[in-house]
């Protein structure tokens, strides 16, 4: 795994793992319904991981950015649709998104590199 990507997922582990042990109700029921929306349904995951990406780069969460990606590159997604996504999400967002799209490009080249 290159290390740009180990790095994001030890740290979310971690640090999901500390929230997680706080016992909260609500905070779980928030992961409870991610984990669940995320989940094959009338949209296929692979649809509903590109919706994810195009709204985490529209409010600008570089994590967040990172999980979809991650999560997209695991479901099939290529490097063109996510390139067409993030077209979308660019043109919906403006170009204030356009650093957010350097670091998308460089986290997906890290996913492809892990696995070539």
């Amino acid at each position: 795994m290159s290390q740009k990507v180990q790095e994001f997922n030890d740290y979310r582990a971690k640090m999901n793992d500390k929230i997680l042990a706080s016992d909260n109700k609500i905070v779980k029921r928030i992961f409870n319904l991610d984990t669940n929306a995320f989940k094959e349904g009338h949209l296929p995951v692979k649809t509903k991981e590109l919706l994810g990406l195009v709204a985490s780069a529209v409010l600008r969460c570089d994590d967040c950015i990172a999980y979809h990606l991650e999560s997209s590159h695991k479901n099939g997604v290529t490097k063109e649709e996510m390139m067409e996504t993030m077209s979308i999400a660019t043109l919906v967002g403006g170009t204030i998104l356009i650093p957010h799209l350097r670091r998308a490009v460089e986290y997906w080249e890290a996913l492809e590199e892990e696995n070539s």
